[in-house]
């Protein structure tokens, strides 16, 4: 596949996912609190089904193109690809280390420590997101 359409494929997802992590960061996982507790959980459970259809096809598309994209690198882009895969890394354990957990414990009773958890894991990946979306830019700039 041609290096610069792989490049604007790759970024596709990872803008995304981007944009997608700080909505989620700054406004809806803040917002969990506010979410009276005999309506959390079936709120909780819902919010995960309609999430994951939105977020695993993305995510998966992410990685897919994310190793493609670097197994195709020419040797000016293998520096910021690298990063670029060690940074999805990072998502991918923060997110079966840390926030899905909270997720399984919020579906089954509301819990302001569990909540605050996930707000402030979630940092990780957004901050991982962030860098991965300055890397697809300059890809597509380079």
């Amino acid at each position: 596949m041609d290096w610069p359409l792989l490049c604007v494929l790759h970024a596709v997802p990872t803008l995304c996912m981007t944009g997608l992590i700080w909505f989620v960061q700054v406004v809806h996982y803040p917002l969990f609190a506010a979410v009276g507790g005999a309506q959390f959980v079936a709120y909780e459970r819902e919010h995960c089904r309609r999430t994951g259809r939105v977020v695993m096809p993305l995510m998966l598309a992410e990685l897919g193109l994310a190793g493609w994209l670097w197994w195709a690198a020419p040797a000016t882009a293998s520096t910021a690809t690298t990063l670029g895969v060690g940074l999805l890394a990072v998502v991918w354990v923060s997110t079966f280390r840390f926030q899905v957990p909270c997720h399984q414990q919020l579906s089954r009773r509301p819990d302001a420590d569990t909540m605050q958890r996930l707000v402030v894991s979630n940092w990780l990946r957004t901050a991982a997101w962030t860098g991965r979306a300055g890397i697809a830019v300059w890809l597509l700039l380079a």
